[in-house]
């Protein structure tokens, strides 16, 4: 899942680019990363990126389908399907995928979010032609295969991957009801990528297969190929090995309505041993204008060990173990949040007013110069191992594509953290952080008296 480590993290591109395309320099030179872009006449996208200083490759595939696709009653489906595509296709019956990989040496995995399925394989530059041939057997020739009996299997991997990391797990199911509380009934964000165990127990193999032929299309994906590789070369296989798939149908994708979220309060009784305050607010959409700003202000309130919150409640005064703060903007939509784990004997509504004075503090003085550098350092690092391999490159092309249309968009958008002042920190911190939220608690259980109850001013 949680691929959802966003576009931000192409921000740390500049000294690896410098290394791997010998284009930016001191004086500031863009930053590049040189890619090729060709559409086949099926409506396939190819994005192909060169880069010969190790022997390795990388295949990665999106279809542009994630749980914020589906509709009410039938969710989990992009989840689910994720599971599926490892089940076998007409000439690589399971459990031929991984076998045949793992004996060439390379890895494979995918991930499902909101708003993408993505599928990848990684190892020698000798195996391109077989991980190629792979994902272009199970776009065209896997529906073939599916049947009832691998649907029923994978729902309960899922059912039971459910259990694992939400209903058995500590706090697991408070995103959940954050997801629901924040946004309105019906939003495409308003359940957890995941799916309802009902939506899950409900799916036919009709659903599933009317699920692929509508998402699972030529024309509903794009490709990256990156590493030891040349691109014509590249090209011609990929011509030859999808070309005979059919265009998928067009279909309608969901549009979310501007909304108010208005102060909401909920208590969530759950197997732990302390409370948990989770604050989120709504935000903006991935790219949005103060998309950047509210990413360096959540790390100025919780992303290091200097941090508001985190000296605040954690350092200076022993009120929580732990708190972070993260800035969630995705496709279509966003939200903010905030989350603090009690020390033991601390009441939430201690928390609460806690991180209530921090952001009033920061919403009327605003940030110093060092605290906006200090973010902006970490941010670009933090994208700095991600992009010493030709995996983490090939993902970030096809989110840049898939969010801007562009996948070489490495300098635009570190432009556009590089040009966050003070005064837009504090600007969204008064517009997003100080309007209406969901304070939500999760109490141990038979303790509710813990939990946080409305804030009285703002």
């Amino acid at each position: 899942m949680t691929s959802r480590l966003r576009l931000r993290r192409a921000l740390a591109a500049t000294t690896i680019l410098i290394g791997l395309t010998g284009s930016a320099d001191a004086q500031g030179t863009p930053l590049r990363v040189p890619v090729t872009v060709d559409t086949l006449p099926n409506g396939l996208t190819l994005i192909v990126h060169e880069d010969r200083s190790v022997p390795v490759v990388t295949t990665n595939i999106w279809y542009h389908v994630g749980s914020g696709d589906e509709r009410v009653g039938r969710t989990g489906f992009a989840h689910l399907f994720e599971h599926l595509m490892f089940m076998g296709s007409q000439h690589a019956p399971y459990p031929q995928f991984d076998r045949l990989l793992e004996a060439a040496g390379a890895g494979n995995n995918g991930s499902t979010t909101t708003d993408r399925t993505n599928y990848y394989e990684s190892g020698p530059a000798n195996a391109l032609p077989l991980m190629l041939w792979l994902e272009a057997d199970r776009l065209g020739w896997m529906l073939e295969t599916m049947d009832g009996a691998k649907v029923d299997l994978q729902r309960d991997v899922v059912k039971n991957e459910r259990r694992q990391s939400y209903e058995n797990q500590p706090y697991g199911l408070a995103f959940e009801q954050l997801s629901a509380a924040i946004y309105p009934t019906g939003h495409p964000y308003s359940w957890t990528t995941i799916g309802s165990m009902a939506d899950l127990s409900a799916a036919s193999l009709d659903d599933v297969k009317d699920f692929f032929r509508t998402y699972y299309a030529p024309n509903n994906a794009t490709i990256v190929v990156a590493g030891d590789v040349r691109a014509d070369s590249v090209r011609a296989m990929v011509r030859t090995m999808f070309a005979e798939i059919p265009r998928g149908p067009t279909f309608t994708r969901p549009r979310v309505a501007p909304f108010t979220l208005r102060d909401t309060v909920v208590t969530l009784e759950d197997r732990v041993q302390l409370p948990r305050l989770y604050l989120a607010w709504h935000g903006v959409r991935e790219f949005a204008p103060d998309d950047a700003a509210l990413d360096i202000a959540a790390y100025i309130l919780a992303g290091a060990r200097n941090s508001r919150l985190t000296k605040a409640l954690v350092q200076d005064r022993p009120l929580a173990t732990s708190v972070n703060a993260f800035n969630a903007s995705k496709r279509l939509d966003g939200d903010v949040q905030i989350v603090a784990t009690a020390r033991p004997g601390v009441h939430l509504d201690t928390l609460q007013r806690a991180i209530d004075a921090e952001l009033a503090r920061l919403a009327a003085q605003g940030p110093t110069a060092r605290e906006i550098r200090q973010a902006l350092n970490s941010i670009e690092a933090s994208f700095l191992s991600r992009l010493e391999l030709s995996s983490g490159k090939a993902d970030q092309l096809n989110a840049y594509y898939y969010a801007t249309g562009s996948p070489d968009y490495f300098q635009k958008d570190l432009d556009r953290y590089r040009a966050v002042r003070a005064r837009d920190v504090q600007r969204v911190v008064r517009t997003y952080l100080r309007s209406g939220r969901v304070t939500l608690s999760v109490v141990p259980q038979g303790r509710t008296t813990l939990a946080a109850t409305a804030r009285a001013t703002r």
